[in-house]
This record gives structure tokens, C-alpha cells and sequence, in this order.
């Protein structure tokens, strides 16, 4: 190529020669005109960016039509995507937190499809109100007097201290004051609530007494914030919810619990850390419970808020509520969730979350050795896969001592590194997301669902030698 870059960008061919080629008008009918036209006002762009970077692109028109058909392919794809999740963390904030079980993508389907009695009394036959449609299965399942459901966790806290502590103290352990996803922490959120911040006790250790000195005329709420993304230990002191509703009982004081990821199941039995229960929670004393539904408990993205029939009313009157409520997707998946709850064999079968943490090593095993067997028969030179034992993680802030075994494919090659690899798999369409150990590009299998397989297979076929 010549020095100068002048001669190169003047056999350029303008807009006008292209708008005059039958290519033109076959993709006109894949885009409208003007979006078609922005596209290839980037491609000519590109092309101009890289003759000045000193490359020397293709300008025959037919390489300049495929690099226009490939960005407005680009285009039309859906940016939020499906991925394959190998990561081996459950519950994985990034890649969408919980999967839905089935009857919860039917409802949301049916919902969606069809008029609905989303806030129609169909006994009545007048107006009705959303959150009936799972505030008793709440009720329910936790043992609650009143339930609400707004957008999230964080959201479900918010309005709990807005309504309940605007302007007041709401006294917090100092080493409780979280900080969750995204950088927002409990601090910051009740700030935003109107409530005033009353930190007791130390970062390890907080007695009961430091509650009692602390209560005072401003006093409106005692607020335990479970620490579901960390923990302190050593020498370390928390006071316990018994103790807390005692005393609030004792000075007539409510009493908040912030679950964060809130299970309706004891997850020990899984070999996992013991987390606490929404219904022990509730049966504890609990004025008012917040949690996710999209963590723990398998569900759709949604903040919880469950206790006393006054304070839960207090909070269905507040303005803010209606700035925070949920629609009518995420009614119809939670109410097919809980509805699950109610047979606990078939919430461990058919929630996912609780499957993949409920899943028994061996059929783990099984599982990866099914897949190893479908990528030999598509082997690459100087790619070498092997099953090696791993640790999965639950996720989504909860659990962080606890690990699950597992069984991982191992990727190593002699001509790629593990970061050209994960880049590799990454890229591929669907995104196949996996993490690097050791120098070993790994996917782990308990996260995978049987359909990934298959995906994983073709990016394999389709390597380039």
C-alpha cells in the first residue's frame, strides 16, 4: 500500500454508487431506508478509520456488502440475550440471578398473550387490588398476618423505613450496615428513606445492651440486617431476632428484619451454611420481613415485605408504593413460584435454583461425563478436555462460606492461552460463560442446563483449526 492514504480513501465507493446496487434493495427488505443508510455510513466510516490506522481493507464492493449485511445483522440481534451459564455460581447477579421454573414462564406467557384480572375482582365485579393475587399464598407459606410485593429488596426496605421511620431513629448494629449490588448501601437507602441512622455496638460484637442504651423518644424501629453477602468472624457477638422483638416488645418498639436473599426452605439440608427462614422470622415476632424473590427463593425479581396486618397496611397507603410496585409479568411467575412452595418435594424439583443447589454430586458427575463424551466427537488439535472436581457457589449475596462440590470440563490448549479461550467461548453465539482456574479455561456443569449441551458442542465443531 502507498504512503499516502489519500489515494486509498478516494477508491472509496460513495453512498451514491451503493444506493444504485441491487444489494441495496435486497436488504431494504430486512430494514427500513434510513436505519440501512446509518449502517452503511458506519461501515464506509470503519473502513476510513482503518486505511488512516494504515490497514488495508477490502474495497470491492462485494466485501463491502457482506461487512454491511454483517453490521445490520449485528443490529437486529436482541442485546439482552441468552447466555450458557458455567460459571457455577446458581444464583449469578450478572447473567439474570434465579431461572424461573416452567409453570411460572407459562403463566407469564398466558398473562401476556391475554387480557387480564390483573386489578379486576372477578367475584365482585368491580376494581380490585394487585397484590391479591399473592398476598394470601404469602400468608400462607410464611405464617404472615399481610404481605406486599414491590420491585425489589431494596426498594421493599425503603418503603419499610419511609413509612415507619420517616424523620425518626431506626436503630442498626454497626456491623450489619451492608452494602449490597451496585454499590448501594444501608446506610445510604435510609437516608434516602427519611430516616435517621442510629448505629449501635461495635463492627464484631454488638450486645443487646447497646440496643437498650440507644432507645430513646425518637426511637421508631429496631432494624436487623442480615449480612447474606459476607460474614465476620473470630470474636464476634450479634444479638440474636429472639432477643431483639423481646426487648422492642418490653419498650414498644417494632422490629425490622432485612433478609436480603430470604429462603422458605433450610438449605442445610444440601450441605450449605444454616440461613434463616422467612416463617422462622415471622414466627420469631418480626413487626415486618423483606427479602428478594429472585435469590433464594427462585423467583422473579421482586421485594417481599411480610408481617404484622397494621404495619404491612401502613405500608400499602404510602404514596411511594405506588412508585415501586410490580406489573403484571412478575405477579403471574411469583404467584406460580409460591404456589410450588406449597409441596415442598416439587419446589426441589421444579425451581431451578433449589435444583442445581439440591442436585446430588454423582448425577453431577453423570452429567459432565455426557458432555465430554459429546465434544469428543468433535476433537481439536492441541485442545485438551478434561473432567476435574470444582466448588460451585449459590450467589446472588447469599451463602458466602458455603461452596457446593462439583464436576467441571477443563479446557487447555498448546496454541491459545485460557483468556484467548474464555474470548473464544465468550464470543460465541449463544454466549457461553465459563471462569479461569489455574490457567484452565473451566465449565462447570452444575449450573448448565441439558439444552446448553448441545451449544457447547457446536462452538466446539465450529473452532477454527
Amino acid at each position: 500500500m502507498s504512503s499516502d492514504p489519500s489515494l486509498k480513501l478516494r477508491k472509496i465507493p460513495s453512498i451514491t454508487i451503493l444506493l444504485e446496487q441491487p444489494e441495496f434493495t435486497q436488504l431494504l427488505t430486512r430494514a427500513s431506508r434510513s436505519f440501512l443508510l446509518e449502517v452503511i455510513r458506519e461501515a464506509l466510516e470503519n473502513v476510513r478509520t482503518s486505511i488512516l490506522a494504515g490497514e488495508d481493507p477490502d474495497l470491492e464492493l462485494p466485501a463491502l456488502w457482506k461487512e454491511i449485511a454483517r453490521r445490520l445483522e449485528a443490529k437486529a440481534a436482541d442485546h439482552l440475550r441468552r447466555v450458557v451459564n458455567g460459571t457455577g455460581i446458581i444464583v449469578h447477579t450478572n447473567l439474570g440471578r434465579s431461572l424461573l421454573a416452567e409453570p411460572a414462564i407459562q403463566h407469564m406467557l398466558r398473562v401476556a398473550r391475554n387480557y387480564s384480572n390483573l386489578e379486576y375482582d372477578l367475584e365482585e365485579g368491580k376494581r380490585g387490588s394487585r397484590y391479591s393475587h399473592v398476598e394470601a399464598l404469602l400468608m400462607e407459606l410464611t405464617g404472615s398476618e399481610a404481605a406486599l410485593v414491590v420491585n425489589n429488596n431494596a426498594a421493599a426496605v425503603l418503603l419499610a423505613l419511609n413509612t415507619l421511620a420517616q424523620g425518626k431513629e431506626v436503630i442498626v448494629s454497626r456491623g450489619q450496615l451492608v452494602e449490597i449490588g451496585g454499590s448501594f448501601r444501608i446506610p445510604e437507602v435510609m437516608s434516602r428513606s427519611g430516616a435517621v441512622l442510629r448505629e449501635v455496638g461495635a463492627t464484631n460484637k454488638t450486645h443487646l445492651r447497646d440496643y437498650e442504651a440507644a432507645i430513646g423518644a425518637e426511637t421508631a424501629l429496631l432494624l436487623k440486617v442480615h449480612t447474606s453477602n459476607y460474614r465476620i468472624v473470630g470474636f464476634t457477638l450479634e444479638v440474636t431476632l429472639d432477643d431483639l422483638v423481646a426487648l422492642g416488645q418490653a419498650r414498644q418498639v417494632p422490629i425490622m428484619e432485612d433478609l436480603g436473599s430470604g429462603s422458605f426452605i433450610d438449605v442445610s439440608t444440601f450441605g450449605l451454611e444454616r440461613e434463616p427462614t422467612v416463617g422462622e422470622a415471622v414466627r420469631t415476632g418480626a413487626d415486618v420481613v423483606t427479602f428478594s424473590g429472585d435469590k433464594l427463593l427462585g423467583g422473579p425479581q421482586a421485594g417481599i415485605i411480610v408481617g404484622k396486618k397494621t404495619v404491612v397496611q401502613a405500608l400499602r397507603g404510602n404514596p411511594l408504593n405506588r412508585a415501586l410496585r410490580i406489573d403484571k409479568f412478575t405477579l403471574a411467575a411469583l404467584e406460580s413460584t409460591l404456589k410450588l412452595y406449597r409441596n415442598e418435594e416439587q419446589a426441589l424439583k421444579e425451581i431451578p435454583t433449589l435444583a442445581q443447589m439440591a442436585e446430588p454430586l454423582a448425577h453431577v458427575h453423570g452429567r459432565a461425563k455426557t458432555l465430554w463424551r459429546l465434544l469428543q466427537k468433535h476433537s481439536i488439535p492441541d485442545l485438551t478436555i478434561e473432567i476435574v472436581p470444582t466448588a460451585s457457589q449459590v450467589g446472588g449475596g447469599a451463602l458466602p462460606l458455603s461452596t457446593l462440590n462439583s464436576y467441571a470440563l477443563a479446557f487447555v490448549s498448546a496454541r491459545q492461552s485460557s483468556s484467548e479461550i474464555e474470548k473464544r467461548f465468550r464470543s460465541f453465539t449463544p454466549p457461553i460463560i465459563g471462569r479461569i482456574e489455574k490457567e484452565r479455561f473451566m465449565l462447570d456443569v452444575r449450573t448448565m442446563r441439558k439444552d446448553d449441551f448441545k451449544e457447547i458442542a457446536r462452538c466446539i465443531k465450529e473452532w477454527p483449526s
